[in-house]
């Protein structure tokens, strides 16, 4: 069967293993032929929310482990299209870590920790360079922030660009789906 931690299923992201849920999934039906997993969504407004129970013997229901999980419908690149299974997903993994199954050293699965990157990743990628006051043309991103493609030649003429966001206003399809990311 293979040790519990599913070490060797393990996914390393930023220095720490974390394992799928579906690897979860199928340690748990390989190992709990009497066992079951379940899962309910919550009443919610404005998100997607999801319990979990995982029993590992129906004949001994009074051993359970329960997880919760969260998705805001258009938050980050997946929950456009899969909230719901995104929301559900992680709440059975998060069950069957509190089960010990998948945990090695964090109760996070690696599902969680790509939905938070994506997130993160696709607001970031919608930053709209700025441009240079002195010549127009579009900043490239450095180190500090925004730079002049032409910063040497500025500088040979003793010149100091300023990085200036173009004042042309976004469509409104664009503007509207900005405005619509979380904070």
């Amino acid at each position: 069967m293979g040790n519990k931690n599913l070490k060797d299923k393990a996914i390393e992201i930023k220095g720490k293993s974390y394992v799928l849920v579906a690897d979860r999934v199928i340690y748990f039906n390989e190992t709990y032929p009497n066992g079951c997993i379940q899962t309910e969504q919550l009443a919610s407004e404005d998100r997607v929310e999801f319990k979990a129970v995982v029993i590992p013997d129906v004949y001994k229901p009074e051993r359970f482990f329960t997880g919760h999980s969260q998705a805001v419908w258009g938050d980050g690149y997946i929950n456009k299209t899969s909230a719901l299974e995104n929301a559900e997903t992680s709440a059975v993994g998060r069950a069957l870590a509190l089960m010990g199954i998948g945990v090695i050293e964090s109760l996070a699965s690696v599902d969680e920790i790509n939905k938070a990157q994506t997130t993160e990743k696709f607001q970031n990628s919608l930053e709209i360079p700025p441009h240079c006051d002195l010549c127009g043309k579009t900043a490239i991103k450095v180190r500090w922030g925004w730079s002049c493609p032409d910063w040497k030649a500025h500088g040979e003429k003793g010149e100091k660009p300023k990085m200036v966001q173009d004042p042309k206003p976004l469509d409104e399809n664009t503007q509207n789906f900005i405005n619509s990311l979380p904070k």
